[in-house]
């Protein structure tokens, strides 16, 4: 395993910006989760950390050594794509050693390594099987079987679950952060599906737009977003945004939301502006018939042991996380209340997080 560090790495096509000066540092042994929309710049990023796309500018090290420039071959990393890339005309067996033999190791080597690897993935019954029998979620393990028996100093995987259906994918989810633990390797993950990144992830880099708006463990991402993105981008349902008023000083730790009062963690700064976005996650609302804020039920979405609540109010449209026991209809008028300690107040014009008590304890990538 081996530390993975990105210094300015700054990537251009022609006019387009890609990856706009990412500074990031992958520490030994950590499963790392690069997360973001289709074209956010993640992929680039991957590509030029295994030498598939060179840099406009910027560094690449890997394992104190500056790797820049250095063909993919010479990297020593395991690249898994999202699609399998793997020959048809070949067993498992042969897939597996294809790495191995293009190496030039040994016979019986090659058939050791094949076999463990095998074992770890549990697809030891398979090696004799052609490619073209196998289930999806097979083909991902045979491709996985093909980085994993090089025991690179790291592996870098290309939504690697993408083509896999719903079932298989969080079997696989929890199948590669298992296969992590056991082999401590250094592991950089790109994927858009902010679920697979919450459960594997140690920490991830959320980016937009070719920058990197965020570095953070997983409860502290979906907990403290630096940002409107952020915030926007991860939870499901997302986090809830209303209009507030502004014009805070330093130590405030109320707002006033559609002319009532709410609670928040004190600023640790001025807010000049005459408008806030007041920012609160559907499981910190609840219903609450003496709460100032009063709206109209809009949709119910029963989700077994809970249910999805959409109410219109004068400060918008917001989605409440209750109990299925929460009686409420489509057409009901409800009160609204909030747990104080997780509103994240933000700057409209800069979407950037302002600095409350909570935000500020946030450990920063």
């Amino acid at each position: 395993m081996a530390e993975i560090r990105l210094e300015r790495l700054h990537k251009a096509f022609a006019d387009f910006v890609a990856v706009d000066d990412v500074n990031l540092t992958v520490e030994a042994g950590q499963f790392f989760v690069l997360l973001g929309p289709s074209g956010c710049g993640k992929t680039t990023t991957l590509r030029m950390i295994a030498g598939l796309e060179l840099p406009t500018s910027g560094t690449v090290w890997l394992d104190g050594h500056d790797v820049t420039t250095l063909r993919p071959a010479k990297r020593d990393i395991a690249f898994v794509f999202q699609l399998f890339a793997l020959y048809p005309h070949m067993n498992v067996r042969r897939n597996i050693a294809y790495p191995l033999r293009s190496q030039g190791l040994p016979s019986a080597e090659i058939r050791r390594r094949v076999e463990e690897t095998a074992r770890i993935l549990r697809i030891e019954h398979l090696l004799d099987q052609p490619i073209g029998r196998l289930a999806g979620g097979d083909r991902q393990r045979v491709a996985l079987g093909r980085a994993l028996v090089r025991h690179p100093k790291c592996f870098l995987m290309d939504e690697p679950l993408g083509t896999l259906d719903t079932a298989f994918r969080e079997l696989m989810c929890e199948e590669l952060r298992d296969l992590h633990d056991r082999l401590g390797a250094t592991t950089v993950y790109v994927t858009h599906d902010q679920i697979e990144a919450i459960a594997m992830a140690d920490r991830i880099a959320v980016m937009h737009k070719g920058v990197v708006l965020q570095v953070d463990p997983p409860a502290e991402i979906y907990h403290r977003p630096r940002s409107l993105f952020v915030a926007q981008f991860i939870g499901s349902p997302a986090m809830n945004f209303l209009d507030c008023e502004g014009r805070l000083g330093r130590g405030a730790d109320q707002v006033r939301v559609a002319g009532t009062t709410a609670q928040v963690p004190a600023l640790h700064e001025d807010a000049p502006q005459d408008r806030l976005v007041f920012g609160v996650r559907p499981e910190h609302v609840r219903l609450d018939d003496a709460a100032g804020l009063r709206g109209r039920v809009y949709g119910v979405e029963y989700m077994g042991s809970r249910q999805i609540l959409t109410v219109d109010t004068e400060a918008g449209r917001l989605r409440v996380r209750a109990a299925n026991t929460a009686r409420a209809e489509i057409g009901d008028q409800v009160g609204l209340a909030f747990d104080p300690a997780n509103v994240v107040l933000f700057d409209p014009h800069s979407e950037a997080a302002l600095q409350s008590a909570l935000i500020g304890r946030a450990g920063h990538g």
